[in-house]
């Protein structure tokens, strides 16, 4: 029997009846399913991890392995033949348990609601948040459970590592041996490259887009930069003076956000550290310290990781310390010991698209430092107008320091000389000296390693197009090939500061003798380094004086054939000159003859590169006998251009010196 009401289509009781028993056994089984439901929720939240760090395979050869910080983070390079034998790079950190990690995030909440900023100005901010760490782990170690020091010791490190690190990179940002690391995308591998082993696959991999797009975002705020699907690209410095460039999201990027890290130390290379890894030697930096003494410009050349930011940074700490320096750059990578030093950098824009509405770039910088006098203007790396604008600055005066990408001086001019520099061509000579560096392939290794970075080349620039080397790279001999002899700068320093070249290279043999004696004594520190600067040029007697007499050079004194105040050198080989009170050129060796005898060859007159050539003396016993000769009255040392038209010193003989010659050839004294 059925049951109609009004308006509505009933059903049978019968059939109520057997839907509510339908509906009440359902509901019987809902509460396990949705226990069910609930614990599959949370095992796939559990599951879904932003990264992994892939476990040794069991073909793996071990080549070498070391810890970054024991006994929590290790490092293995290994050989991997389902890499055909190629090196791989495996972070080993020590694992949490299920417990540890639960506890490890209840203290990272705890350390969120009450960390507190500090009352007074701390020198270390990540130390302090670890103290704190530290301090709250104690008040409630009870409440969060009952571990072991060892459980609680690791657990401090994962929130080092998370809190005031680098999360998943931590290890590879710690370990000295990186120099870059560099992600692609989710799913591939994170690639280093080792200061021994070069490009390494790791075994990290971030598998979850959304926690990699939050890792950029985090690295991004860390160096105080925004980045968004509005401004998808960022570069940025890293606490540590990491350099970071990120894309984010697949806005530019198809596999979805991207970075790299240039690693860099926090305390930059002084200029004694990099004669010790062989990038220069003590000559190449005395040369260096006396042009900028007197405010050369250099300009320092290389790829992409060459080391040119590095050689510019070290080298700018043998500029005077009373001179001012203003600097400029993208981003703040440079670290002088200079109290007289004002650092610009650039600042992006605040419009969206194509605005550049508030914008400051290089070649606004650039002008600004004009209106500061500086000394010497540094810019991080030329690349567009700030160029033509260094250059007008060199043109009135000032002293400039810049890097630039290019393989060799003649790419580094047509770059400088080509849009959108465009430096015109006669200003070029206003960069007085460029220097090459490379990362290149050791002869013998050093320091266990195969790669290094040199000096390749030093040269001096003449005009455009013209150059003088004066030290080369010899790739076969890991040594330097010197042509100081040939410096057209030292000689003009030498009038300007009215000195004789001769005094100038025995200044120079001085400021390398004090920098031999800095790398032996393994004075590294840049304010050590800065303090002996600063003290030769307050003293420099009694710094060189010191500096010989411990490292144990042999001091001899410098004698000419006129009455003259000795000064003490240091020489490698003996001069065999008269005594000081014989004053006669008959006095003199058959070499200081054969000098004579190669300008009458000459015709009288001939550079002081092709005179060099042609005699057997090292090239400051060359100067010394010239010296000896020009005080005398037989010949005379000036500038002037050889036949190319190119600048050069010129050699030539004095009528009192063709009579002299004369002289002794008649009365054999001397063989014609």
């Amino acid at each position: 029997m059925f049951i109609f009401r009004r308006g509505k289509k009933s059903k049978p009781v019968e059939t109520k009846e057997v839907e509510k028993r339908d509906v009440e056994a359902k509901a019987s089984q809902a509460i396990p399913l949705r226990r069910v439901l609930a614990r599959a929720k949370v095992r796939r939240i559990e599951e879904k991890i932003p990264y992994i760090f892939k476990p040794l395979p069991t073909t793996y050869v071990l080549v070498d392995s070391y810890w970054v910080k024991e006994p929590y983070a290790k490092v293995n390079i290994v050989s991997l033949p389902e890499l055909g034998g190629a090196y791989a790079y495996y972070v080993d950190e020590v694992k949490l348990s299920r417990d540890e990690m639960r506890i490890c995030d209840k203290l990272i909440d705890i350390l969120s609601a009450e960390l507190k900023p500090p009352e007074a100005d701390v020198g270390d901010v990540k130390q302090y948040v670890v103290d704190e760490a530290r301090r709250l782990s104690r008040k409630y170690r009870i409440a969060l459970g009952g571990l072991t020091e060892d459980s609680w010791s690791r657990i401090l490190y994962y929130i080092e590592r998370n809190l005031t690190g680098f999360g998943p990179i931590h290890v590879m940002m710690e370990d000295y041996n990186i120099e870059d690391i560099s992600c692609e995308g989710i799913g591939k591998p994170v690639y280093v490259w080792h200061r021994i082993y070069e490009s390494l696959q790791t075994n990290l991999i971030f598998i979850d887009e959304n926690s990699l797009d939050d890792f950029i975002v985090k690295l991004a705020h860390i160096g105080g930069k925004h980045i968004s699907t509005a401004f998808p690209i960022v570069d940025a410095m890293l606490y540590g003076k990491h350099r970071l460039a990120a894309t984010f999201k697949k806005e530019i990027s198809p596999k979805g956000s991207t970075f790299t890290i240039r690693k860099f130390r926090e305390k930059p290379f002084t200029i004694t550290e990099l004669i010790k890894l062989g990038t220069i030697n003590e000559e190449i930096a005395a040369y260096f310290w006396i042009l900028l003494e007197n405010k050369a410009s250099i300009i320092v050349m290389g790829g992409t990781g060459a080391g040119k930011t590095t050689t510019l940074n070290a080298l700018a700490s043998l500029i005077k310390p009373g001179m001012k320096i203003c600097t400029v750059e993208e981003i703040a990578e440079l670290n002088f010991p200079h109290e007289n030093w004002v650092q610009f950098i650039t600042r992006e824009s605040y419009g969206l698209g194509s605005s550049t509405a508030g914008s400051i770039d290089l070649f606004t910088l650039v002008k600004t430092t004009l209106r500061y006098r500086p000394d010497y203007i540094v810019v991080g790396e030329v690349r567009g107008q700030e160029a033509f604008v260094l250059f007008q600055a060199l043109a009135t005066g000032h002293g400039g320091m810049c890097t630039i990408h290019a393989e060799s001086i003649d790419y580094a001019v047509k770059r400088l000389t080509s849009p959108p520099m465009n430096v015109s061509e006669v200003y070029i000579p206003l960069m007085n000296v460029s220097t090459l560096v490379e990362r290149v392939y050791l002869p013998r290794r050093v320091g266990g390693l195969k790669f290094g970075r040199r000096a390749r080349e030093v040269s001096e620039v003449l005009g455009y197009g013209e150059y003088e080397t004066i030290f080369k790279w010899d790739p076969i001999n890991d040594s330097f090939i010197s042509n100081i002899e040939k410096s057209y700068l030292l000689s003009k320093i030498a009038q300007k500061i009215g000195k004789s070249l001769e005094d100038l290279l025995d200044e120079l043999i001085r400021r390398k003798t004090v920098l031999r004696w800095m790398v032996s004594k393994e004075i590294f520190d840049m304010a050590e380094v800065a303090k002996i600067i600063t003290k030769y040029y307050i003293n420099p007697s009694e710094v060189y004086e010191k500096a010989a007499a411990e490292i144990g050079a042999p001091i001899k004194l410098k004698v000419t054939l006129t009455p003259k105040a000795v000064e003490p050198i240091i020489t490698a080989q003996p001069i065999l000159v008269a005594p000081p009170e014989e004053t006669s050129i008959e006095a003199l060796d058959e070499k200081a003859y054969s000098i004579l005898k190669i300008l009458i060859s000459k015709g009288g007159k001939t550079t002081y590169g092709s005179l060099l050539s042609e005699t057997p003396l090292t090239p400051i016993e060359f100067w010394r006998y010239l010296n000896t000769l020009k005080e005398a009255g037989y010949i005379e040392i000036k500038t002037g251009s050889d036949e190319s038209g190119k600048p050069r010193t010129i050699v030539s003989i004095t009528e009192a010196g063709e009579k002299l010659y004369r002289s002794l050839t008649d009365s054999g004294k001397q063989n014609p």
